[in-house]
């Protein structure tokens, strides 16, 4: 209290400022140096930023040196960090996963509500003495929590191991829970517990569920197909819908936290995770709206609280120990269920071991019914710091574990991630845009290298003309999927051959995965000397995508890949394995895989190696069979992946020749991907005698060849 003094008093002297400050503009400066500074300071202490914030809060607040008072700028602006912390826990959740785990989501999202409960009611009872209704809103505030921690786990690039999203899965129930037994505990006080009461909130859910999944993502999709090149109006736009839901779900009787993490939900398929859009997102929280919410929560904290005598101390401390307990109970419990690993049981505890937002209006409310005294909700201000404290420890130590953890498992697997590098083979035919995207989506998080476009043209007079040209068609297509320029380095090549321009860039970057274009065009000089894709798998050894996409991979929602008898014996097998794994994961489509028994074998064991997040589905498929079992696949919402061999390679088959053209004529208006994986060179590259002379498909397919030439020119002299 002299500190607050004498801060007052020098700052009247010399007629500076009057505390606490009222001025916007310095108002708002102060609390950017805060941002700034809090965290730079305190991690030479080794304390996790978000804790610096919250402290910060507490000494700027009215209840430390009142430089700031909690008016309704700060409040405002702490509910829509607040808001935004729920949205990105939803815009971030791994759909896939979260459908793959539901199950064990709701199984701990009834434990943290029912354990704080069944615990902490007769404690509020028989230890602190209070009547039963409050003894039942103080065990409602324990199952409560708030992912103030879910910013490290997203920093820390853990937001898509299942424990993570159990418990983001927890948090939503449990609130939810608590927020609706609140809703009736206020309303029997009052006397409105009818069945009117019953029908009307019924009704609300039920037409706020359907506005924000039904009506929401439509509008969602036809604004980001038809303002694509506006990214102000598009982060605009993820705004305005943020707080819509938001206010929506008050109108239904929900707490607004819940309508902001349902908006990220809607919105989650049609933002990718790593576009530029979900970025700026991310940026403009974690820089502003999330460091003043908890600069808010700090400002809450009154430590005088501890030196007001030994009532206050004993229901601080209380309430305090039972909030870390019962979350610590219900984590325990979890892990025990589902075989889960430590690092994962401190996760989810940490993660649902903080108290701020719930928890605060539930404390609010009853004091404000008098149901819950003074003592109550001073000690809900401590628990709130106490939590909140906890949770960033456990959380960022049990992010870190959990990172190093997973890297020794897949150290091998990183290695070839963190020197993976995608050209895009382009020419005015392709669609562009769609190979831009899918090179984009199976790009490895950990992969620090941008995309490569690349444009082959003639080595002629107009070709400078041709890569201006397309590389303006690049840099429109990237600016229309929200990718930043610097993941893009456009390549150009001045080449007689596509094929050696296409191998010479491979060369040069040290390429690892090439995607083209499918062409359904053909002329003499191909059946003479090989079409294009030919000739490329001759010069390039690499992995080769060969695509013909006519949708949006947002619009995928089943994707069939097959794999010739022996395919896991080729070099880039777990390569391509791990592509399909992310590809699906990442656009939230069913991945069947179908191959040979002992391929699917060899599929299983890498799945844990690989970290594989995707639904997938295993079938035993003879690769030679009827073509027509997958014809019926033939969907717009449905791709096609054949991985198939180069010559002479182990899992070749002439058959695949065979299963390419029938492909072409099946999935002309649908899908479909040809994959080749990165293959050892043949030893007789080296020599006089080529792969190919040995190969007995080679000859029968220059026979084919010949035949095709005679048929067309038979056409020809007919005419």
């Amino acid at each position: 209290m002299k500190a607050l003094l004498i801060l007052q008093n020098i700052s009247t002297y010399l007629g500076v400022v009057k505390l606490p400050i009222n001025d916007p503009i310095l108002l708002f400066s102060i609390i950017l140096f805060i941002i700034l500074l809090a965290p730079v300071l305190l991690k030479k202490l080794r304390i996790p930023s978000i804790i610096g914030l919250i402290i910060a809060g507490v000494f700027i607040g009215p209840n430390g040196f009142n430089i700031i008072s909690l008016d309704q700028r700060i409040e405002l602006f702490g509910k829509i960090g607040l808001l935004y912390i729920m949205f990105l826990a939803g815009l971030e959740l791994d759909l896939s996963a979260a459908i793959k785990n539901k199950n064990k989501s709701i199984v701990f999202g009834a434990l943290t509500f029912f354990i704080p409960l069944i615990v902490g009611f007769p404690v509020c009872l028989y230890f602190l003495h209070l009547s039963p209704i409050a003894s039942l809103m103080v065990a409602s505030m324990f199952s409560t929590h708030t992912l103030v921690a879910y910013p490290i786990a997203s920093r820390m690039g853990v937001t898509k191991n299942p424990a993570v999203t159990i418990a983001v899965g927890g948090t939503i129930i449990t609130d939810t829970a608590v927020l609706v037994l609140l809703a009736i505990i206020t309303s029997s006080i009052k006397g409105e517990l009818t069945p009117m009461y019953w029908a009307k909130m019924l009704i609300s859910f039920v037409l706020f569920g359907i506005v924000v999944f039904g009506i929401i993502p439509i509008v969602g999709k036809w604004f980001f197909k038809n303002i694509e090149g506006e990214k102000t109006s598009q982060f605009v736009f993820v705004l305005a819908t943020v707080f819509l839901c938001a206010a929506l779900s008050q109108f239904a009787g929900i707490e607004p936290i819940v309508g902001a993490f349902f908006a990220g939900l809607a919105l989650n398929r049609l933002i990718p995770h790593q576009s530029d859009l979900m970025n700026k997102i991310e940026f403009v929280g974690n820089a502003l709206f999330i460091p003043f919410f908890l600069i808010s929560v700090g400002m809450l904290v009154d430590v005088r609280i501890l030196f007001k005598g030994n009532t206050a101390l004993i229901f601080a401390a209380t309430l305090t120990i039972v909030a870390i307990a019962v979350k610590w109970m219900a984590a325990f419990v979890v892990q025990k269920i589902y075989k889960l690993d430590k690092y994962q049981r401190r996760i989810i505890w940490g993660l649902s071991n903080a108290h701020a937002a719930a928890i605060m209006a539930v404390a609010l409310i009853g004091y404000q019914l008098k149901i819950l005294d003074e003592n109550i909700l001073n000690g809900t201000i401590i628990l709130i710091l106490v939590t909140c404290l906890v949770a960033s420890f456990v959380t960022e130590h049990a992010a870190r574990s959990m990172v190093i953890n997973e890297q020794k498992k897949s150290d091998n697997n990183n290695q070839q991630n963190q020197r993976e590098k995608i050209i895009i083979a382009t020419s005015k035919d392709d669609k562009v845009e769609l190979l831009l995207e899918t090179a984009y989506l199976i790009k490895s998080k950990d992969n620090k290298y941008p995309l490569y476009p690349l444009t082959v043209v003639d080595d002629t007079i107009d070709g400078e003309q041709k890569m201006e040209a397309s590389k303006k068609l690049i840099e429109k297509v990237t600016k229309l999927l929200r990718i930043g320029q610097e993941q893009v380095k456009f390549l150009t090549r001045q080449d007689f051959n596509i094929a050696t321009g296409i191998s010479s860039a491979v060369k040069e970057i040290k390429a690892t995965d090439v995607i083209i274009g499918w062409s359904d065009k053909s002329s003499t000089s191909d059946l003479l000397f090989g079409s294009i894709l030919e000739n490329i798998k001759e010069y390039v050894w690499e992995n080769i995508y060969v695509c013909k996409l006519n949708t949006p991979p947002i619009a995928i929602k089943q994707i069939y890949a097959v794999f010739p008898e022996h395919a896991e014996y080729e070099k880039g097998f777990n390569h391509i394995l791990f592509k399909l794994y992310l590809y699906s994961s990442t656009i939230n489509a069913r991945l069947c895989l179908y191959a040979h028994d002992s391929t699917i074998s060899f599929m299983k064991q890498q799945a844990t190696y690989l970290n594989a997040e995707a639904e997938v589905e295993y079938n035993v498929f003879d690769f030679w069979t009827d073509f027509s079992s997958f014809a019926k696949n033939n969907s717009k919402e449905n791709l096609m992946v054949v991985v198939s061999a180069r010559k002479g390679t182990i899992s070749y088959h002439e058959d695949l020749n065979t299963w390419h053209t029938k492909l072409a004529q099946s999935f002309q208006e649908s899908n479909f991907m040809l994959v080749y994986p990165e293959q050892l060179k043949s030893s007789f590259e080296t020599s006089i005698i080529q792969v190919n002379d040995i190969d007995t498909t080679y000859v029968s397919t220059n026979i084919k060849r010949l035949q095709k030439i005679s048929k067309r020119l038979n056409s020809i002299f007919k005419k």
